[in-house]
């Protein structure tokens, strides 16, 4: 559903409307076609500069495949991307080359998603190669920005941790300078210590370029350091969207609600006393989703009205949007 014109921001730097990602499914010798699996099923949402928008959920449920349209890696089956005001579905490779300068991704997996046979300079000069552009800042200046040494640029990716693996990955989105950036769960693959090092890198890049970001993640602790607001998806549909504080504070859906009293506190007292919530079953295949709420199979407040009809995105306060028939009341 499009977003009601109410809640559309002026400074919004990219907005989706309404995005549908199918994939065929075929069975068989003779690839017979099975049906259609809805990746991403109506998502809207938008970005303004200078922000960070989480984007969380379990695994798959979509995030992966949304964040690769909203870069045009992936065309959508339908829907709206804007970015800065213009319009990406349905442009060619020629006419996305000047909106890649400013739309870039970072990858969950740093080593598949840089060349094993260059050199750190070569992968670091190839963005400007393909845009038909000078060199732009040396790629010492882009090493030393992400903290590595400028002797590096001589090496190749096997020669390096997966943290300073990532930190390539990261000069290579940086060198364009673009305005927003996807994050496809960058630190998922690394350790603890070294997650936190990318984050405060991550930061104060921001803070330095000001830049946007598409969060992507399944740890709620990462997303809560760095996000401004939240996006919480289930099965292909985002089920609430607020503030970082206020949907930690008071989640309304009873998916969100799940998802962080899952996250274990730090002192064991609380941990202990807390309330406990467990979703009954397991996720409903994306090939045949239920009926009306996708949730309601695993809802507790589930009801005939959540059987029958698809709850949308409503605004329950300023910033704070839910799909849910029967938003759930928690206390701050």
């Amino acid at each position: 559903m499009s977003t009601p014109p109410a809640v559309r921001t002026a400074t919004a730097l990219l907005r989706a409307e309404d995005l549908v990602k199918r994939y065929p499914v075929r069975h068989g010798l003779t690839r017979r076609l099975a049906g259609h699996v809805a990746a991403v099923n109506g998502v809207s949402l938008e970005v303004r500069a200078g922000e960070t928008l989480g984007l969380v959920g379990e695994s798959g449920c979509g995030k992966s495949t949304l964040g690769r349209m909203l870069t045009r890696l992936i065309e959508p089956t339908s829907g709206s991307v804007c970015f800065d005001g213009r319009e990406l579905c349905g442009l060619g490779d020629d006419a996305l080359r000047p909106v890649r300068r400013e739309l870039q991704m970072i990858f969950q997996d740093p080593f598949s998603s840089l060349n094993p046979r260059q050199t750190v300079r070569q992968i670091l000069t190839a963005p400007f190669r393909y845009q038909h552009l000078p060199p732009g800042e040396p790629v010492e200046a882009l090493l030393e920005r992400v903290g590595l040494r400028p002797e590096h640029a001589r090496r190749h990716p096997h020669e390096f941790s997966g943290g300073q693996a990532q930190r390539i990955g990261i000069a290579r989105a940086l060198a364009l300078r673009p305005r927003l950036v996807v994050c496809d769960e960058p630190v998922s693959a690394l350790d603890v210590s070294v997650q936190a090092q990318i984050l405060n890198l991550l930061a104060d890049l921001q803070d330095e370029l000001g830049l946007a970001y598409v969060f992507i993640a399944h740890d709620l602790g990462v997303v809560r350091q760095i996000s401004t607001r939240i996006a919480v998806m289930y099965l292909g549909t985002i089920v609430e969207i607020a503030g970082r504080d206020a949907l930690f504070a008071r989640p309304a859906h009873p998916y969100t609600h799940a998802l962080l009293a899952a996250v274990p506190l730090p002192d064991p007292d609380a941990e202990r006393n807390r309330e406990r919530v467990v979703l009954r079953g397991d996720p409903p295949s994306p090939l045949q989703p239920p009926s009306g709420c996708p949730f309601r199979t695993r809802c507790p407040r589930a009801d005939e009205r959540c059987a029958a009809e698809k709850p949308v995105l409503r605004d329950l306060a300023p910033g704070h949007r839910v799909a849910c028939h029967h938003p759930e009341e928690t206390p701050a």
